[in-house]
Order: structure tokens, then C-alpha cells, then sequence
């Protein structure tokens, strides 16, 4: 294997093997900055070794090895835990690298629960919306600084920031490295669902640059949530979660044009639609159902995208059930945005009238005075309606928005549709 092919066989190792690496060795120094140097200093070991010595049968065992040797050092260096300094010293000294398929075992008996560990550490309410959505992609997604500052278009010195000063308030917040309990793991859980959702929507429908979507960022929050649908099976909103990721990431292929350009909705050639994962998204509702979790936020939200999935033409779409599912979401998490697509929703239903009542009502609302696709919705509902200020309307979403978001406005007022 060449040096180049070598670099390429760590690099995908690294991107498997990284959150459990750093999550096993989390649960065993306690600190989750620790953790993620110790992990570094065994991807090191790796680029200075293989590429001489080849990639060994079991890459993620030899990491773990390496990141425990570190390990011990660490404990000799700060003097700290001595207790699990012997622990940690007695159990490796006495193996040898034949020794490892062993130790592998011993891992995997932990690596569920150290995951969802991090998971909720990474996520920990003591932290900014930013860093959590960071330091997750750093220490779960495998991704380095520099993929997370392109995926949000921000510097890199930024997200370096963002993921040092998280890995410190951690640290000086003693916050546990473990999975809440009782009523604060409802709270718990919220926050690293939020997470995830925030991720998955930044790829979906990008809110800087001129690109409609960033796939690659889809694909981590959905990665991440099918884990974490692993680890807790037995919660109804982690399925509704992933049931809504798995069927809008679905659509991903049809939604852009050959130039870039928004594709709506119904405008959508359904044939481009991933099959198989609609109907992962339709099973993974299920289980939210099963499990009486179907009024979820997330899980009415892939009920109303699951409306869409089992329509095979724009037409035969359940606009009255969406409607229906739009206004149970009102209650729970009440929204200018959802009475928008609501308002939407009843105009496919019941006539564009009664769409444009709802629309107008909205108007006033202060959080959608900014709002690019207020004026867009309304503007086609009176298409729809055959007002003549129509057109101005359109207009003014178009005006009144950044680049990226003045080519949707102008696509969602053309096609009476919210955006697909």
C-alpha cells in the first residue's frame, strides 16, 4: 500500500473509529478534552506507524491501545486518580500486542453506553447552541476543524474557539461524564435531539452561501441519529427524529436544479426520491407510534413529510391531514413559522381564501416581519386568489431577502408551494 493510499485508510478509519475512541477513553480519564488529545496523540502514532508498518488487521483495537499507553502517561505526568492509574497500569503492562482482539472485546462490552455518554456531554445545556453543535461534530462526527468551519462557512480560528472554550466549560463545570437520569434526561435528551435537528436543517437548507443544501452535513445527523436511536431505543422522539431526517434527506437529489436552483416540492420528480430511505423514515415512525410518542414534535413533523413520501403524484397529497397535523403541532410548540406553513396548508386544502385569511392574519406578527417567505406565501395565495397585488408582493419577498434567500422567495411565490 502506498503512502497515499495509507493516509486515505487512516483518514477512514479515523472518521469510524473517533467517537468511540474518545468516548472510551472519556469514561475512563473523566474528561472529555483529555479524552480528545489522548485520542490525537494515537491518529499521530498512526500516521507516523502505518504508512511503514501497513494498516493492522484491527486499526481501532491498535488506537485504543496506543490512547491508553498515552493514558497512563497522562496519569503518571499529573499524578492524578492513582487508583485507576494501577488499574489502567497493571491491566496493560501485562498484555502484549497479541493481546489486543482481547482488549477490543473489553471495549465493545462499554461502547454503547460511553457513546451515549458523549452524546450528551458534547450536548450539555451549560454550553452555547454553537459549540454544542461543534463540539459534536469534532468528538461524534469525526470531523476536523477545518470541515466544520466550510460546512458553516465560518473561520476556522471561529470553530477552534467555539470547541476549545466548550472543552474548558465542561472541565470547570465538572459536568459528569454520563447519561442523565429521571426527569433531567427528558431535558437532557431535548437538547442533544436539538442538536442533531440543527445539523441536519443547516445542510438542508443552508442559511449562508449560495448553495441550497450541504448533503455531507445531512448525512452526519443522520448517522448520529440512527446511533443514537440505538442506544435508547425505547424514546419515541429520537425515532420521530430520525423518521423526519430520513425521509427529507430522501428528497435530497430532487430538491437542486443543474444550476443550483430550488426545486419545490411538488415541482419534484418523485422518481429521484430515495426509496429506501423513505421507507427507513416510514418504519422509524412507526416505532414512534408504537411507542405513543406520535404527537411528538418531531414525530408530527415526519407525519406531515410522511404525507408527502406516500403521495406518488402531487395530487393525490393529504393536504387535509397535513392541516390537521400542522395544527397539533401549533399547540405543543406554537410558531408564526408553523401557523405559516399551516396557513399553507389549509389553502391546498380548502381554496386559496381561506389560505389567505390565515396568511393575513399573520402579517403583524413581529418575529416574520423579517421573514423572506411571508410576503412569497402571500403573494401566491393571492395568485391563487387573483388579487391583483400579487405580483408586488412577490416582489417584495424577493427585495427584502439575502441572495440565497431571494431565489427561494421568488421560488416559493412562483409555485404556490412551501419549499420541498
Amino acid at each position: 500500500m502506498t503512502a497515499p493510499d495509507t493516509h486515505r485508510a487512516i483518514d477512514a478509519v479515523w472518521r469510524i473509529e473517533s467517537a468511540r475512541l474518545i468516548a472510551g477513553l472519556a469514561r475512563m480519564v473523566g474528561d472529555v478534552g483529555v479524552a480528545e488529545d489522548l485520542a490525537q496523540d494515537a491518529l499521530v502514532a498512526a500516521l507516523e506507524r502505518w504508512p511503514e508498518t501497513g494498516v493492522p488487521d484491527r486499526p481501532g483495537a491498535w488506537l485504543m491501545a496506543t490512547a491508553k499507553h498515552r493514558a497512563i502517561d497522562h496519569f503518571r505526568r499529573t499524578k492524578r486518580v492513582a487508583e485507576k492509574h494501577l488499574e489502567l497500569g497493571h491491566e496493560l503492562e501485562a498484555r502484549q500486542e497479541t493481546a489486543v482482539p482481547d482488549l477490543d472485546a473489553a471495549i465493545d462490552d462499554h461502547v454503547g453506553d460511553d457513546l451515549l455518554r458523549l452524546m450528551f456531554t458534547a450536548c450539555h445545556p451549560v454550553l452555547s447552541t454553537e459549540a454544542r453543535v461543534a463540539l459534536t461534530l469534532r468528538l461524534l462526527g469525526g470531523l476536523t476543524t477545518e470541515e466544520i468551519a466550510r460546512a458553516f462557512l465560518v473561520p476556522p480560528a471561529t470553530v477552534a474557539q467555539r470547541i476549545v472554550r466548550a472543552k474548558r466549560t465542561l472541565a470547570e463545570a465538572k459536568v459528569p461524564f454520563e447519561v442523565p437520569r429521571g426527569a433531567e434526561l427528558v431535558d437532557r435528551l431535548s437538547s442533544v435531539l436539538e442538536v442533531l435537528y440543527l445539523v441536519f436543517n443547516e445542510g438542508y437548507s443552508a442559511t449562508a452561501g449560495d448553495d441550497w443544501m450541504r448533503p455531507a452535513l445531512c448525512e452526519d445527523a443522520l448517522r448520529l441519529g440512527r446511533i443514537l436511536a440505538g442506544l435508547v431505543p425505547l424514546e419515541p422522539e429520537v425515532h420521530g427524529l430520525v423518521a423526519l431526517m430520513e425521509i427529507q434527506a430522501s428528497r435530497s437529489k430532487a430538491r437542486v436544479g443543474p444550476s443550483g436552483e430550488p426545486i419545490l416540492l411538488l415541482d419534484q420528480n418523485r422518481a429521484r426520491w430515495d426509496h429506501l430511505l423513505i421507507r427507513r423514515g416510514l418504519e422509524a415512525l412507526a416505532k414512534a407510534e408504537a411507542l405513543g410518542g406520535g404527537s411528538g414534535p418531531y414525530a408530527l413533523q415526519a407525519a406531515i413529510a410522511a404525507c408527502h413520501a406516500r403521495a406518488r403524484t402531487p395530487a393525490e397529497t393529504d393536504w387535509g391531514r397535513i392541516a390537521a397535523l400542522y395544527e397539533a403541532l401549533a399547540r405543543i410548540m406554537p410558531s408564526p413559522v408553523v401557523e405559516l406553513n399551516r396557513a399553507v396548508a389549509v389553502s391546498m386544502a380548502l381554496g386559496p381564501a381561506a389560505g389567505l385569511e390565515r396568511v393575513d392574519a399573520l402579517t403583524s406578527e413581529p418575529l416574520l416581519k423579517a421573514y423572506h417567505l411571508l410576503p412569497a406565501v402571500r403573494g401566491a395565495t393571492e395568485v391563487a386568489d387573483s388579487r391583483r397585488e400579487a405580483s408586488v408582493e412577490v416582489r417584495a419577498a424577493g427585495a427584502g431577502a439575502r441572495r440565497g434567500d431571494r431565489r427561494r422567495a421568488r421560488a416559493t411565490g412562483a409555485g404556490a408551494t412551501p419549499p420541498g
